[in-house]
């Protein structure tokens, strides 16, 4: 008789030890997920919600105020994210090559990613004031501004991707940092023995090594980017600048639910926004492999 290898799933023991965490994603990752679909089709109050079709779906679609949400996300999406790896790229290249206490710059760059992001949009808020922020006071050194961050429409989703991009760095870098520590250093040695340039070894060993961790940086920060909320709540002060000129597509969700009580058109618009995450998760993934190949 032929002995079957042991795999992991067939195992009860294994499932016995996965069953904590299996209820507790169960009751409040896949349940709330299953909720959100059947709410999108329903109308009326909390305790009274009855079967309206897929109208909750035609009005958020027809939503003008949803489109600029929509909007406002992919733009924050697709300027935060390549705009902050590039820029977490240089830190972490130049604190692995350079700083000599690396480790001590590694705490450094991770604190903010350990910091309440309600705690650091007050702080910037208080930077990007018009009439007495440290920005501004910088930029009137070479005659600059001010520039009314918070206040003026047309800056509204300026400010935020700035925002973006910072909160966005410190996450990146430790990330970055591990990758940049499993390339094998003997690559580096026979490309300084043939006279290659630091610049040629970037871009022929040490990006191309770190492929599967940029792809994962990818994935992670264009998900949350597309559910950005925090940023745009504690950056202008709960609200969603002047105007709701910064009318991201969660804050859209949350004004639907908890401000207009239009909790079946809210649900359909987080179905939607839902849908527009997975589909762009799935081209990028399949795009990535392909560059991978």
């Amino acid at each position: 008789m032929r002995k079957l290898k042991y795999r992991a799933e067939n195992s009860p023991q294994a499932w016995l030890f996965l069953l904590p965490a299996l209820i507790i994603i169960g009751v409040f990752n896949v349940l709330p997920l299953i909720k959100t679909f059947i709410m999108s089709m329903q109308k009326g109050t909390l305790n009274n919600l009855q079967f309206n079709g897929f109208k909750n779906f035609q009005v958020v679609l027809q939503d003008p105020r949803f489109h600029d949400a929509i909007g406002n996300t992919a733009l924050f999406s697709f300027v935060v994210v390549p705009v902050g790896l590039i820029i977490s790229m240089f830190i972490a290249v130049t604190i692995f090559e350079k700083i000599k206490y690396k480790s001590l710059f590694e705490t450094i760059f991770f604190i903010p990613y350990l910091t309440s992001v309600i705690a650091v949009g007050i702080v910037f808020r208080f930077l990007f004031n018009g009439d007495y922020g440290f920005i501004n006071y910088l930029l009137s050194f070479i005659n600059v501004g001010p520039i009314n961050f918070l206040d003026d429409p047309s800056m509204s989703m300026t400010t935020l991707i700035l925002f973006g991009i910072w909160s966005g760095l410190a996450f990146n870098i430790i990330i970055l940092l591990s990758g940049l520590r499993t390339i094998d250093e003997s690559y580096y040695k026979v490309a300084d023995m043939f006279g290659a340039t630091k610049m040629e070894q970037f871009f022929k060993i040490t990006l191309p090594q770190l492929i599967p961790t940029i792809t994962f940086l990818l994935m992670m920060n264009f998900i949350n980017a597309f559910k950005v909320y925090a940023q745009v709540f504690s950056l202008f002060n709960g609200k969603a600048g002047i105007a709701n000129s910064a009318t991201t597509g969660v804050f859209y969700i949350f004004n639907k639910f908890y401000v207009e009580y239009r909790y079946g058109q809210g649900m359909a618009a987080a179905v939607i926004l839902f849908a527009l995450i997975l589909l762009f998760t799935l081209i990028q993934n399949y795009v990535l492999k392909r560059i991978s190949k």
